[in-house]
């Protein structure tokens, strides 16, 4: 008997593929090591078709956007849970000319057809610094990643086909046409293992560049803000009386360790963008595992038709992976082409 998927790692990437493939009736194992850190574990999970200062749409964000809407609820609907929390992502401006700039931005069709119209900013003014107004961009919200790789978890401990401990790369048989492990032959192992894919000796050849990220949990009283709210930092309402705040980037450092630094650095903004006082309660640090690129980390090995990856989602996971991993299982068993630019042979020159 063969078994055809051993996915290795179940932070978003491994959790989204594993179910994917699951539902295209392939029989999968999915594996975690509780001992590895996981960026999943301590992200945030924000999903924001818009970035940055000039509203930059986010890459292929007219597929990715509702295709993730309808994954998550799809999976919320089938398992009777909610982790999805779709939602509108408010942007205070910052200053008259960053607002004259943003109404330029929102003239662009592509961008306006992801501003929410029906803004009020009188209801943020209690609780928001917002003296210009602001944008509301939709088509927005955020994943509860503990949640999310709970059920996932369980649903595949239910069907006997989750392995918790560490898959060594060194113990995989590789085969042209399977991969044994544990005795057990698999048509092939993907390995969805984050930033480990650094180490992993099959894939240290693609080019990260990893980002260390920090974020805050903070309680609050009487905030009654659902949106997200976003200007330089976010500011994520949990649930009632509970915030997070982030997040920082470094390319420094990358350790799992919070630093002093980055508490200051996210306070100062917070209290300056909020007009409530918070308490902070945690502090939580995460590698992120970026590609150089910016780009995706999808296909087989060259060397080893056995062996595959799906990773390098960088900080934008929660996006990319339901739509990306719709188009993984299709390459794998329709024969349809990966994107060029998710693709690892794009790296093959380097």
């Amino acid at each position: 008997m063969t078994i055809d998927y051993l996915i290795v790692g179940q932070g978003v990437a491994g959790s989204v593929l594993a179910w994917t493939l699951d539902q295209r009736g392939c029989s999968v194992v999915l594996t975690n090591d509780p001992a590895t850190p996981a960026a999943s574990a301590v992200a945030a999970g924000i999903v924001n078709p818009l970035t940055g200062r000039k509203l930059v749409q986010t890459w292929k964000a007219a597929e990715l956007f509702p295709f993730l809407h309808q994954f998550y609820s799809g999976i919320e609907a089938e398992l009777g849970v909610r982790f999805f929390h779709p939602g509108t992502i408010y942007r205070p401006y910052r200053s008259e000319t960053e607002k004259n700039n943003y109404l330029t931005y929102t003239a662009d069709p592509a961008i306006r057809s992801y501003i929410d119209p029906s803004i009020n900013d009188e209801s943020y003014a209690p609780y928001i610094e917002n003296p210009f107004g602001g944008l509301t961009v939709g088509q927005a919200g955020w994943v509860d990643l503990t949640e999310f790789g709970r059920l996932i978890k369980g649903y595949f401990i239910r069907k006997n086909q989750y392995y918790e401990g560490r898959v060594p790369v060194d113990e995989l048989l590789l085969t042209e046409s399977s991969v044994i492990w544990n005795g057990v032959r698999f048509g092939k192992v993907i390995f969805c293992d984050g930033v480990q894919a650094t180490e992993n000796p099959l894939f240290n050849w693609l080019p990260y560049s990893p980002v260390k990220g920090q974020l805050l949990t903070a309680m609050v009283e009487n905030y009654p803000v659902t949106s997200i709210v976003n200007q330089g930092i976010f500011v994520l309402p949990v649930r009632p009386g509970l915030i997070r705040i982030g997040a920082t980037y470094s390319w420094d450092d990358l350790d799992w360790q919070t630093t002093a630094d980055a508490r200051t650095f996210l306070e100062e903004k917070a209290r300056a963008l909020l007009k409530i006082p918070f308490e902070v309660v945690g502090q939580q640090a995460g590698i992120r595992p970026s590609s150089k690129d910016r780009r995706p980390f999808i296909g087989i090995h060259p060397d080893q038709p056995a062996v595959s990856i799906f990773g390098g989602m960088g900080t934008k996971g929660v996006s990319l992976s339901p739509y990306l991993a719709e188009q993984f299982a299709r390459y794998l068993l329709d024969g349809e082409e990966i994107d060029a630019e998710a693709n690892i042979t794009r790296c093959l020159s380097l």
